[in-house]
């Protein structure tokens, strides 16, 4: 899904150098989306953290990751954005997705991509999990 949102951004947005990144337990890495968008021409990285909120990841690790994968680039430079936080557009985005769950329970849409061919997108009783 990740993959899907990148090339969603890039799409909508114009970004010609758009790379996905995880920092942990998955690729590619911080250190490898750096050096991909660097091989692609980027002069400066921006980090735009994927995050609702900030924490420890956004405060300690993401910085000392990225930090990290600056030294194999000197001369590039590198901006981290906040987490997408308390931004007014989050409500439109969260009363979407309520809005279109709704209309699937009472059958007047197809199951978003999320919940699809999952079952979760259903009306539940006391006691079904």
């Amino acid at each position: 899904m990740l993959n899907e949102f990148v090339t969603m951004f890039r799409d909508k947005t114009g970004y010609l150098i758009v790379e996905p990144a995880h920092m942990e337990l998955a690729e590619p890495s911080i250190t490898n989306a750096f050096s991909s968008c660097v091989q692609q021409g980027a002069n400066r990285v921006i980090v735009s953290p994927f995050f609702l909120f900030p924490g420890r990841h956004w405060h300690q690790d993401i910085p000392s990751l990225t930090a990290e994968a600056a030294k194999e680039h000197p001369g590039v430079s590198y901006v981290i954005t906040a987490p997408l936080g308390l931004h007014g557009l989050l409500v439109d985005v969260v009363n979407d997705r309520i809005k279109h769950c709704l209309k699937h329970v009472a059958g007047d849409e197809a199951e978003c991509a999320v919940c699809a061919g999952t079952g979760k997108c259903r009306v539940y009783q006391l006691g079904e999990a």
